[in-house]
């Protein structure tokens, strides 16, 4: 017998009715049934309609992307970024519901290839039968790139509007095909003030409010840290713990020992992840030492892989030490080694080592820009061939065309420089390495002076 479970899904004919929300049909009027009391906190406040989503002002309210789409009647795909709890999940199903589209959810975490196709089937199917399908992809920078890349015919055929949810930066993770099909829209951390929306809203399901003073509240609040899903959570627990007791007040004290300490932000696999090695590198560019050792310090105890600390301390090296210390570059891939070496612990007092001589390194970053600049100047005029003294003439046909006339070989020189110039003939000398008067660079900007004046003469 098929179960009568408020959980089953849904007949199809629902789905050809596009002034009903999705959110409306998952509910089945189970407000009154028992079982209403034992879903989850967090899950029975679930938005039902994008009014009632809150923090996220910027998207919904007045002429925010999201209110704009519903306007105009056509939704398209689109990458939710933002911390967890913010409501990327809630949004995604009222968009669903607001274009009369068909909800598919998965999760990148725990699904593959044939969980992908099986979607894209019942998509395609639901296509020819007149009716769209938004494909909600959890997490969906934890696909690979060629998953990723298989999304592509799907969404640019309108198989699928594609919504994905990731708590990393989609420039870091999501392929550049996908992301040129999809707008980043970033959902922001709940606010204090929204917190406390949730805090009423919270009390008013449980029908008392939460015998918390202000300070516990707002103790309540930091440790919620803008994750409005584990408020809600934190507020289930108080629950479970002390009932409906309207006697003692909790104090941020009594809080405390209620409640866990949430622990120190930082997942080596998400946005805090970047936030900590951006702090490292910039602490390593402004030379300050003591505080780059504290950002490497967090990342580390955090649970970083200290072969991706080593990884970026030789790009540091590279990008804004560069000549003013070419020892610099030799010291990060020493760090490196030795810590494949070693291992943990005792490798990382090198990668600390590294970072102290970084830090204190005289720093410039004219190599890299010179890199910049001669890329953009390579793209604008890359038909442009080499002057005849560049290049060789291996043959007699080569050295009749006039290949290699002209040259002077250097070391055939007093001062072992002839001053010639090396630029196309139909392209303006550009100077792309502007060395710096730091460290080895002083002696490298004398050198380049000489070079000049001999060009010039």
């Amino acid at each position: 017998m098929r179960s009568s479970s408020h959980h089953e899904q849904p007949p199809l004919w629902p789905w050809l009715l596009p002034a009903v929300r999705m959110a409306d049909l998952f509910q089945d009027d189970v407000n009154n049934q028992p079982e209403e009391l034992n879903r989850p906190l967090a899950d029975r406040l679930r938005p039902k309609s994008l009014e009632e989503v809150v923090g996220q002002d910027h998207l919904i309210m007045n002429h925010g992307v999201i209110a704009r789409m519903i306007e105009s009647g056509s939704i398209s795909s689109v990458v939710f970024w933002g911390p967890p709890g913010t409501g990327k999940t809630t949004i995604a199903r009222l968009l669903a519901g607001h274009g009369g589209l068909a909800f598919e959810q998965i999760s990148a975490i725990f699904s593959g290839v044939k969980e992908l196709k099986a979607c894209f089937e019942k998509a395609k199917v639901r296509k020819s039968n007149g009716q769209g399908t938004l494909l909600f992809v959890d997490e969906i920078h934890r696909f690979n790139k060629s998953q990723q890349d298989g999304f592509l015919p799907y969404v640019e055929d309108g198989t699928i509007i594609l919504v994905g949810a990731t708590t990393e930066n989609p420039s870091f993770e999501l392929n550049s095909a996908l992301l040129s099909r999809m707008q980043v829209l970033t959902l922001q951390p709940h606010s204090s003030s929204s917190l406390f929306s949730l805090i009423a809203r919270a009390e008013a399901d449980l029908g008392y409010d939460l015998p918390l003073n202000s300070a516990a509240k707002e103790m309540l609040i930091d440790l919620a840290d803008g994750d409005g899903r584990y408020l809600l959570n934190c507020i289930e627990l108080l629950h479970e713990l002390i009932g409906e007791d309207q006697g003692e007040e909790i104090t941020p004290q009594r809080l405390g020992a209620l409640l866990n300490k949430r622990a120190l932000s930082y997942d080596k696999d998400r946005e805090e992840h970047y936030n900590l090695i951006s702090a490292l590198h910039k602490s390593i560019r402004g030379s300050d030492v003591d505080a780059a050792m504290y950002w490497a310090a967090r990342m580390l105890t955090g649970g970083e892989d200290p072969l991706y600390l080593c990884r970026r301390l030789i790009r540091m090296a590279s990008e804004d030490i560069g000549m003013a210390d070419p020892h610099a570059i030799t010291q990060a891939l020493a760090a490196k080694e030795t810590y494949e070496m070693l291992g943990s612990p005792e490798g990382e007092g090198q990668i600390f080592q590294c970072i102290a001589y970084l830090a204190t390194a005289p720093k410039s970053n004219a190599a890299y820009l010179a890199h910049k600049a001669a890329m953009a100047a390579a793209r604008k005029t890359g038909s442009l061939v080499p002057p005849p003294h560049a290049v060789n003439a291996p043959t007699k046909t080569m050295k009749d065309l006039g290949y290699g006339d002209g040259y002077i070989y250097d070391h055939d020189t007093p001062e072992g420089y002839a001053g010639q110039s090396y630029f196309p003939e139909k392209m303006t000398r550009e100077e792309f390495y502007q060395p710096v008067g730091r460290g080895f660079e002083r002696d490298i900007q004398k050198r380049m002076a000489y070079f000049a004046k001999s060009r010039k003469g």
